[in-house]
């Protein structure tokens, strides 16, 4: 049994690279990771259950909030990783050679992650997205749930959750819907038929406004008449929302739903498209000629047509 226990201290303690003055040993490394997942539950702990509650008692956004919990914790992290490897007689200054190599040929590997990594930095700094914002970038629309330093979590309205890279929100175009100000414009085309009253149908597109709840009546809705269509005059209904940013296509519906109904009351015609078909008669002609001619060189000679040039003889 003691010379089992003296093989394992053996192998534990075998130097693995030699660093310095010390050497890394298996042990040391086992004892590093022990230290790095306890580093890593203190910064939960302390994010958690201090940090949050100390924001609670400030005036500051939620996303603010967030943001500074998040950066306090990783550097949290830093630090305790560093004091942990000082702890296992790791030297960093014994490092700088090798990383500086490996960082030559890993760099180029790793440019995503960094590039993600300091687009995070930048989000936290700038806040162009916040927690709970409704965003719509790279073809994703949907809400943010979570910003790391790595990645944005957004869920959509299909209560599927995106994990969209943070260079995505530094490199690309972002629409943010509730940036700022909540409020947003939402605009609703629709075509009605050529003789139709119009001065009728703008004031049945107010009311279908002023009877959503979920429409603002401050600013007030307005229906403008956007251009004179092949089929139809064309109309836009525009209407202000705070409430429905994170659900814009369940709103559109809704008042879609309505307008049908308040034009289909008033006898007010929603056209189908129309295509007009012309046909030239030089054309007609033409063809006629052709299925005419076709028979005649096509009829075989029969013994009657002969006849006649057999009686001439």
């Amino acid at each position: 049994m003691d010379k089992t226990w003296e093989i394992i201290r053996e192998v534990l303690t075998y130097p693995l690279i030699k660093m310095g003055e010390g050497s890394l040993t298996l042990q040391s490394l086992l004892i590093l990771c022990v230290l790095f997942a306890v580093v890593l539950l203190l910064e939960k702990l302390l994010r958690e259950r201090i940090i949050m509650r100390i924001f609670e008692k400030t005036d500051f956004p939620e996303s603010l909030e967030y943001g500074l919990a998040r950066i306090m914790g990783y550097v949290f992290i830093v630090i305790g990783w560093y004091m942990a490897m000082q702890f296992v007689g790791i030297d960093l200054s014994s490092l700088a050679l090798i990383a500086g190599g490996i960082s030559v040929g890993v760099g180029f590997g790793l440019q995503n992650i960094i590039n993600n990594f300091v687009s995070g930095i930048i989000i936290f700094a700038e806040r162009p997205i916040t927690i709970g914002d409704r965003v719509e970038v790279s073809g994703i629309a949907g809400r943010v749930v979570k910003i790391s330093l790595r990645s944005t979590t957004v869920i959509t309205n299909d209560n599927i959750t995106m994990i969209v890279p943070n260079a995505d929100f530094i490199s690309q175009t972002v629409t943010n819907w509730s940036h700022g100000d909540p409020k947003v414009r939402i605009r609703v085309p629709i075509g009605v038929a050529y003789g139709s009253d119009i001065e009728l149908l703008e004031k049945l597109l107010i009311e279908v406004a002023e009877e959503n709840p979920k429409a603002l009546k401050d600013p007030k809705p307005s229906v403008l008449f956007s251009e004179f269509g092949d089929n139809s005059l064309n109309f836009e209904l525009a209407l202000w929302t705070a409430s429905m940013t994170t659900r814009p296509r369940r709103f559109i519906s809704t008042i879609n739903f309505a307008i049908e109904k308040k034009l289909r009351e008033n006898n007010i015609e929603i056209p189908f498209p129309q295509r007009d078909l012309h046909i030239r008669s030089s054309d007609v002609s033409a063809v006629g000629a052709v299925e005419l001619k076709r028979p005649m060189e096509a009829e075989p000679s029969t013994g009657q047509d002969d006849r006649p040039a057999e009686e001439s003889r």
